[in-house]
Parts: C-alpha cells; sequence; structure tokens
C-alpha cells in the first residue's frame, strides 16, 4: 500500500476538519474498551492523515485500527466540526482493499460474498430455501445432536442458535409487486425490501407492508432493486456499492414514488448515503439527490401519521436498543420510542446507554468476536437492569445481537428480543378505523 493511493481515496478537507478536541472518545466504543488514542475516531483520523501526508507507512498496525473500528458512527452527533467519520473510514477501507492481498480462504469468501450473493437477490432465495430445509427437516436438530457444529467458530455457533426460520420465497412472491391503500389512498411509497431482510426477515417485512397498507399507503415493491452495498462499503468494496446504488436508484426512480421506505437502520443509513457514494459521478448525481430526499424509516413514517388503526393493550415491560445507524446515520431518534409509548398498557422502560453500540455492526461480531463480545457483555447488564419483557430493536443484526446477548446472560426464560415492525404488528388491531383516515403532512415533506 502507498500513501498516494491513500491520499487520492481520502477527503482530504474532510479529514483537515477534525479539531482534535476529544469530544468523540467518550462515545466511541473501542476507546471506551481499550483506552488507547488510536483505537478512537480522532486517532484513526490522525492514523488517517499521517499516512495520506506520506509520515506514516500504511503498515499491519494501521491496517488493524481501522478494522476495529465498528462504523457505528457515534462520534458524529458529538462532534463540533461536524466531521463526517464514517464516509472517511469507507474511505480509508476501500484504500486497504484496493492494495490487500488476502490468503485464498478469505478471498473466496469475498467473492462469495460480496460478488456472487449479495447482488444477487435469485441465489439469495436458493441460499434461503437451502437453509429453510437443513431448519426444518431435522438436519439442524441431528447436527446439533452429533456436535457438528462446533467445527464453526464460537460466534457463528452462536449466531445459528438464534437464526430466525429462512423464507423459502421473496416478499413480492408473498404480496405481489403493488399493494393497495386500506381506504383512500394518500401516499404511494416504494418499500426497500433488503438483500438478508428479504431472506431472514421475511415476515418483518410483510408486516411492514402491511402497516403501511393499513395507516392509507399504496406500497410499490420494484422488483429490480437490489442490496444497500452497506457490508460492501463498510468491507472496503465500494465499487460494487456504487453499482448496487445505480441499481436501486433507477428501480425505484421508474416505480414514481414519493417516498422511499426502509425497515432496518443500516440499509437505510446507506441509502441516505447515495449521493456522497456517487458524487463523482455526474450522470448520476441528480438521480442519486432524488433519492436521497425520499428514504425514510418505517418509524418516521408511522409516527407522522395521524388516525392509523388502533393498536391492542400489551400489559408488558418494553424497553428499546436504538441502531447505531438508524440513530447516528439517519437521525431517527424519538420516533420508534413515540410508536412503542404509544401502545396501551405498554410501560416503556428506557435503556442505559441504549444509543452504544451492541456490537453487531454489520459482520463485525464474525470478524471481531472478542471486541463484539465485550460491548456485548456491557449492553446486557444493562438491559437486564430494565426487568423488561421485550427488548425492541430496528435493525436486523442489532436483532441477533439482541438474541444472542439474551440467550448469553440466561435472561431467555423471561425475555424477548422483537423487531419494532413485528411488535406493533402484533398488537394492531384489525378493525377499521373510524373516522378520518390519517394525514400524511408530518412525512411528505421531501
Amino acid at each position: 500500500m502507498h500513501s498516494a493511493d491513500w491520499k487520492a481515496a481520502l477527503d482530504y478537507e474532510e479529514l483537515s476538519n477534525c479539531m482534535r478536541c476529544g469530544f468523540c472518545q467518550p462515545a466511541c466504543p473501542t476507546f471506551r474498551e481499550t483506552g488507547y488514542e488510536a483505537a478512537s475516531p480522532r486517532g484513526r483520523i490522525a492514523l488517517m492523515k499521517a499516512v495520506a501526508d506520506g509520515i506514516l507507512e500504511p503498515d499491519q498496525d494501521v491496517v488493524d485500527q481501522m478494522s476495529l473500528c465498528l462504523g457505528c458512527r457515534a462520534c458524529e452527533p458529538v462532534c463540533p466540526a461536524g466531521v463526517k467519520y464514517g464516509k472517511l473510514i469507507e474511505q480509508a477501507r476501500e484504500a486497504i482493499e484496493r492494495e490487500c492481498v488476502h490468503s485464498w480462504p478469505v478471498r473466496l469468501l469475498r467473492w462469495l460474498a460480496f460478488r456472487q450473493l449479495l447482488p444477487r437477490q435469485d441465489r439469495l432465495y436458493l441460499a434461503g430455501r437451502l437453509l429453510r430445509f437443513y431448519q426444518r427437516s431435522g438436519l439442524q436438530r441431528l447436527a446439533r445432536r452429533l456436535g457438528l457444529l462446533r467445527l464453526l467458530p464460537e460466534q457463528m455457533r452462536t449466531m445459528e442458535a438464534v437464526l430466525p426460520e429462512a423464507a423459502g420465497k421473496g416478499l413480492t412472491e408473498a404480496v405481489g409487486t403493488v399493494v393497495p391503500a386500506k381506504g383512500e389512498k394518500k401516499l404511494r411509497v416504494g418499500m426497500f425490501r433488503g438483500c438478508i431482510m428479504d431472506v431472514l426477515f421475511h415476515e418483518t417485512n410483510v408486516n411492514t407492508v402491511t402497516l403501511l397498507a393499513d395507516a392509507g399507503c399504496e406500497v410499490v415493491i420494484p422488483p429490480g432493486q437490489a442490496c444497500c452495498g452497506a457490508l460492501h462499503a463498510h468491507s472496503g468494496e465500494r465499487e460494487q456499492a456504487r453499482q448496487l446504488a445505480r441499481q436501486n436508484i433507477a428501480a425505484f426512480k421508474q416505480a414514481d414514488v414519493e417516498l422511499i421506505v426502509s425497515n432496518a437502520g443500516g440499509c437505510g443509513a446507506m441509502l441516505q448515503e447515495y449521493h456522497h457514494l456517487l458524487e463523482h459521478d455526474p450522470a448520476w448525481e441528480a438521480d442519486a439527490d432524488w433519492f436521497v430526499r425520499r428514504v425514510r424509516d418505517i418509524s418516521e413514517v408511522l409516527a407522522g401519521l395521524t388516525g392509523t388503526p388502533p393498536l391492542q393493550p400489551l400489559p408488558k415491560r418494553i424497553t428499546y436498543q436504538s441502531s447505531c445507524h438508524l440513530r447516528n446515520g439517519m437521525k431517527v431518534t424519538k420516533e420508534p420510542v413515540k410508536l412503542l409509548q404509544s401502545i396501551p398498557e405498554a410501560t416503556f422502560v428506557p435503556l442505559f446507554e441504549a444509543d452504544r453500540c451492541c456490537g453487531s455492526a454489520g459482520i463485525y461480531n464474525l470478524v471481531q468476536p472478542d471486541m463484539a463480545g465485550r460491548i456485548l457483555d456491557e449492553k446486557m447488564g444493562h438491559v437486564a437492569a430494565t426487568r423488561a419483557d421485550i427488548l425492541v430493536t430496528s435493525n436486523p443484526g442489532c436483532l441477533l445481537q439482541m438474541k444472542a446477548g439474551i440467550e448469553q446472560a440466561g435472561l431467555g426464560d423471561r425475555m424477548e428480543a422483537v423487531h419494532l415492525v413485528d411488535l406493533l404488528a402484533r398488537v394492531r388491531r384489525d378493525a377499521e378505523t373510524e373516522g378520518e383516515r390519517p394525514s400524511l403532512d408530518a412525512v411528505t415533506q421531501i
């Protein structure tokens, strides 16, 4: 790797915006765990700048610090200079990947994941059907009984134990490409179904469509959409992420929707970054801006409506773990809590440091299991203190991490982890709302 490559890849002006005040350090999970300057956003930015200036060679120590970053972006809201750290860490990882020579098993895994599976929804559905067969045929029980899963790393065994049942079909196969609004149509929205989301959290996608239709939205699921590209961008595969961005922009532009709705914080934050991802592509600049201005999280849409169908009482204690990219990327903080507090007879219990990462961070818990485990252990101590019956989150990776944490902490007999959408669907009433249909003024300002 060469310094010139880093200088070309990094936004040098953004690097120079860092005032070295240190406000980011208390917000950074890896700095809090290690106490190392280099493991903080300020330290990593200093490393990036030193490499770009030719003062430091991008050796393995530099690469390790870039890899140790969760990418949670908790540093961004507290930065007085408004440094876009998430953009910088992705650019640094792209520079690393251009020159990095991985071992052949790693190269094979990256090729399979980033080139062959995630961009190809048909192959993901096939993988989902195979996983579903494994889960339902008795093979899963047999593998566990024979101890075959011990051949896997511990973190993968943990994730296997909490995986939901995979879907055998996609969202459009289940509900079609256009779902009419219930009653008078107030808004035409595009549903971003995600890639893994539509395989492992298919029911959540179906519930999302149902809730939107109940609220008076005509829901369009463009069949030409693809993976959002978040895992690619976070792993240094930004060119592949750009290709996926162009595909998604074209699909939703053709669908002629007023809003683009996501139910996964990680996906939504990535969708809102498309104008930055394509900032050096004049042919897509205007369309990327059109796309980004329309992206909303499902909680923003539902919380902005009035006159939505009433909810059934749920006399349970509920707490909420905020998705990092929903909070720090999409800047959505109040809406999920507002929706949870609207459930009759439910007691909302604030979670201490709900804004701190759970350690999932995409595939971070698989590639950095030690640090992810340390972060999760502290998180689960705070979760246990809430004595909640239901732990809610708004991102699939966070949900799996919380499920794993609940089991590891021995809370499985009294607590469950649920996606926000699935909990709202659980308590919704089928009865038609009397009176005026929803007013959508609050969410149509684009």
